[in-house]
């Protein structure tokens, strides 16, 4: 039963019926037959449909499905008015209601008609003689019918017991919007009937594209005064048509030295206003540059309008017998010049040529095995762009994309239209574009009703191909090449990008961030550790964050892929199936019967639901391959009903090839820099143990990035009972050569000092051992001595000191002195005669040894030097032993603005003085 009013037909009360807002009255000339009369005559020339999940963003999903179905449609002037309605009805049933949504557009001869039906019949509608109040428009729900109201021409209301369905139909212009170019004057028994009455509306636009200036027929056509607009964009008011393959815009046109057209202007009542447009760019006397549009209704474009250079009755031919170009027949002037849309205008031809209900057009792979869907109307285009069917499918000449082939019910031949499975289309029409005899691409033509075409039409289509082919395939080439040099492009900067890296984790995520979403919609990373372990997953990315987790949490739960070595993408299945089980599995549970037909649904099927879209196109798989070893994959993937590209497949696998060799680098590198690290740690000496009655500090710092280790070295170890071996030296040069010798110095003076050897004598031991190194020996300059705290609380030390900057002995009182007397460095000399000189540390003395990268700190031609290191420690007095040396190097560090290049050891002993640390 419908319970909603046709516009045009009078209740019997003279109330609003429904208690709605007064509707608009249909034409004159329009009968008022009711809906169901209505219905059976008109004719239904195209069908398409769609089911909505109750979720938030299916009212999104339903908005881009009206758009694409009536672009494909030609329908682009009213697109506008039906994405709003269906978006408010949708959000009616889905947000509102709580029941999923099916949208329904039919295209009639008078109109589109648009139907939304939710399973929530019980939901209370107005009823004849009822008042109810559809509350403010600035409400979020309770919109839709006024809406419908106000924008659709016809709208109602129909009800069963398990459906409630809200429809409206929107009418189409009388005549195709397009721009005209001047010619001959009509003669006058042709020209169009007019209002006594006509209103031209004058509105000058200036450079910025702001209305400068609006006349009273513009007040009286659309309801805004001039102070209203003034200074107002007019792309504020126009409702420019978007039609597939036009490629001016409303900013372009205005621009035009001149100009001719339709377009649209929202009035003050909110709807749009069909207008026929001329525009005149015209100067001031000051040269500031401006448009003048003028406008009238469009059914009275014949006042603006300018006549077509050659009659209706002439359009064949002219009379020197030129006849007009089958390309320009078949594709209207001036054709799309890039090729989606030279591809989508060939099909809404096709299709209306042979009053089809779909048409469909392919393009073949270079090796012509497949066949890529680039555009098709009456089908669902966002869920067939870019799949793939190959060339031959099917038994005998009826399944070759390479002739003509006539179908008269699919139903009798399964499978031998793959692009048209489940899309309810009964008879096909298909034929080869062909150019120099080579296979370009495939065109087709389907209907719902079997038994609809002959050869006759198979003829006319392969005509029409003919004329469009050699045009299609020199657009597919250059946007090849654009594809080609984007493509290079793309390479050079990830082949920097990558090449900037040698940290693994850096090349994972670049690896990711360059493929998503320039190649795929979300990215994983499986890495091979070596041949007996397995894939591991360690990067995934999508283009939306929050959905990240999800597709971890899934590909951690399934078998990764099998890394095999074989070049190439291949097609990966899992993920998809695994994420739509999950999804009807959660689906099934928070819908479950138990919870009654009111049951709500649970905020945990959102990100399930969420991750199934997410992966449930097509994934790919690309081995990385590095030194003939698979050391990783790399997966893309597509949401739902998606597919790759083959030259993006293409571009994708370049791309691998580059990721594997650089992922590979920074294995080897990580693993050099992992031994490099633990061989330099094993040159460094353990912890330091703690000497009672000694305070003891060191800070050390390598020279060189990544160095640990270099060629100044320290340590302090115990000799016997209450004596400890303490050394600093220095190595000539830095970097892992003099660590070389740092190891084997350290390592020495331990062992020969434990043998209970005399300072000297360990020296002169360490000396032939450096010696004995041969050409890889270096000299070294070193400080050794043994330490014995002893009871009154003092120190002694003995020490040597062969080549190495004097130690300095810091008293209470302030004075700094040295504390040895230089001697021979080791490694030149073969003969030594070292000897060790006694030093005393009273309590609160300071004995402080540095190496050569500390006196040495230069800025410019200013140095350091030994006299301002003692300067500094006579500032030190009374601090402890961590005290002096943090001071110290505080000092060297600000003495210059440089990284130091050389390595640094600082060494600060203390003996506790009786009275400030007792």
């Amino acid at each position: 039963m419908t319970t909603g009013l046709i516009p045009g037909e009078q209740p019997p009360d003279p109330r609003p019926a429904d208690g709605l807002p007064p509707q608009r009255r249909e034409p004159a000339g329009q009968g008022t037959m009711s809906v169901e009369n209505r219905s059976r005559s008109s004719v239904i020339t195209a069908r398409a449909a769609a089911s909505f999940e109750p979720l938030g963003r299916s009212v999104a999903s339903a908005r881009s499905f009206v758009r694409d179905t009536l672009q494909g449609w030609g329908f682009g002037d009213i697109v506008d008015d039906a994405v709003v309605l269906t978006s408010e009805l949708v959000t009616n049933a889905v947000v509102h209601a709580g029941t999923s949504a099916d949208v329904l557009c039919l295209r009639r001869e008078e109109g589109v008609r648009i139907e939304v039906a939710d399973r929530y019949p019980e939901r209370e509608i107005p009823l004849q003689g009822s008042p109810v109040d559809m509350g403010s428009p600035d409400r979020e729900g309770g919109r839709g019918l006024q809406l419908c109201a106000a924008l659709a021409g016809h709208w109602g209301v129909d009800y069963t017991p398990t459906h409630k369905t809200v429809w409206f139909q929107l009418a189409l212009p009388e005549r195709p919007v397009g721009t005209r170019s001047a010619g001959p004057s009509l003669p006058t028994p042709l020209l169009p009937l007019a209002d006594a009455r006509v209103r031209v509306a004058v509105v000058q636009v200036d450079r910025a594209g702001s209305i400068s200036a609006w006349n009273e027929d513009a007040e009286e056509l659309f309801g805004y005064s001039a102070e209203q607009v003034t200074g107002k964009p007019l792309t504020d008011l126009a409702a420019w048509p978007h039609t597939p393959g036009t490629g001016t815009g409303i900013a372009d046109a205005l621009r035009l030295s001149r100009w001719e057209g339709s377009y649209g202007i929202r009035g003050a009542h909110g709807r749009v206003i069909p207008v026929y447009a001329s525009h005149l760019r015209v100067r001031d006397t000051e040269g500031e540059p401006s448009t003048v549009c003028l406008l009238v209704r469009d059914h009275e474009r014949a006042v603006l309008q300018t006549p077509s250079r050659v009659p209706a009755s002439d359009s064949s031919g002219g009379s020197d017998g030129q006849s007009a170009d089958p390309f320009e027949v078949f594709i209207g002037s001036p054709a799309p010049d890039d090729l989606d849309g030279l591809l989508q205008r060939t099909v809404e031809r096709a299709r209306d040529m042979l009053d089809g209900d779909s048409a469909f057009l392919l393009l073949a792979t270079d090796d012509e095995t497949e066949l890529e869907v680039r555009a098709s109307t009456g089908l669902p285009s966002a869920r067939q762009r870019f799949a793939r069917v190959p060339v031959e499918a099917g038994p005998g000449r009826y399944g070759s994309a390479r002739m003509p082939a006539v179908h008269d019910d699919l139903t009798a031949v399964s499978g031998a239209v793959p692009l048209l499975n489940g899309t309810g289309m009964r008879s096909v029409v298909t034929v080869p574009l062909k150019v120099e005899g080579r296979l370009t691409g495939s065109l087709g033509v389907a209907a719902e009703a079997p038994g609809r075409y002959s050869n006759e039409e198979a003829l006319r289509l392969q005509f029409a191909a003919d004329r469009i082919a050699l045009a299609v395939e020199s657009a597919r080439l250059g946007e090849l090449e654009r594809l080609r040099r984007g493509s290079l492009s793309f390479l050079v900067e990830a082949s920097d990008l990558l090449a900037g890296t040698l940290d693994r984790d850096q090349t994972l995520a670049l690896m990711a961030q360059m493929t998503v979403p320039t190649l795929a919609t979300w990215c994983a990373v499986y890495t091979i550790a070596d041949q007996a372990s397995e894939p591991d997953l360690s990067y995934v990315l999508h283009e939306d964050e929050e959905l990240i987790d999800g597709i971890k949490s899934l590909l951690s739960k399934i078998d990764p892929p099998d890394p095999v070595p074989t070049p190439g993408a291949r097609v990966w299945s899992a993920p998809a199936e695994v994420a739509h089980q999950a999804a009807l599995r959660s689906s099934m549970r928070s819908l479950g019967l138990s919870g009654g037909p009111t049951r709500q649904v649970t905020p945990g099927i959102g990100p399930t639901l969420a991750t199934a879209a997410a992966v449930g196109g097509e994934t790919v798989v690309l081995p990385l391959v590095a030194r003939n070893r698979v050391i990783g994959m790399l997966t893309l993937g597509k949401p739902t009903d998606e597919h790759f590209r083959q030259e993006i497949l293409e571009l994708a696998e370049d791309l691998s090839r580059r990721a594997a060799l650089a992922l590979d680098n920074a294995r080897l590198y990580s693993e050099r820099t992992a031994i490099s690290q633990s061989l330099q740690r094993s040159l460094l000496p353990p912890e330091l143990p703690t000497v009672d009655g000694v305070e003891v500090e060191v800070i050390y710092r390598a020279a060189g990035e990544g160095n640990e280790v270099g060629g100044d070295f320290y340590d302090l170890f115990p000799i016997s009972d209450g004596a400890y071996g303490f050394a600093i030296g220095d190595v000539c040069g830095t970097g892992p050569n003099a660590a070389a010798v740092t190891g084997l110095a350290r390592h020495a003076l331990r062992l020969l000092a434990r043998e209970g050897l005399s300072g000297p004598a360990v020296l002169e031991r360490l000396n032939s051992a450096i010696l004995d190194e041969g050409a890889r020996s270096r000299f070294l300059t070193l400080l050794y001595g043994e330490m014995r705290p002893r009871a009154d609380g003092s120190a002694e030390l003995k020490v040597v000191c062969a080549g190495h900057p004097l130690p300095l002995r810091l008293r209470q009182d302030g004075t700094v002195e040295p504390a040895a007397e230089p001697q021979p460095l080791l490694g030149v000399l073969e003969d030594l005669e070292l000897y060790e000189q006694t030093v005393v540390l009273d309590p609160g003395d300071v004995l402080l040894c540095v190496t050569d990268g500390v006196t040495e700190r230069r800025e410019g031609p200013r140095m350091l030097g030994d006299d301002g290191l003692a300067e500094v420690l006579t500032t030190c007095t009374g601090l402890t032993a961590g005290a002096v040396a943090a001071r110290i190097m505080r000092a060297v560090e600000r003495f210059a603005s440089d990284a130091p290049s050389d390595d640094m050891a600082i060494l600060a002993m203390r003996v506790p003085g009786l009275q400030t640390d007792g």
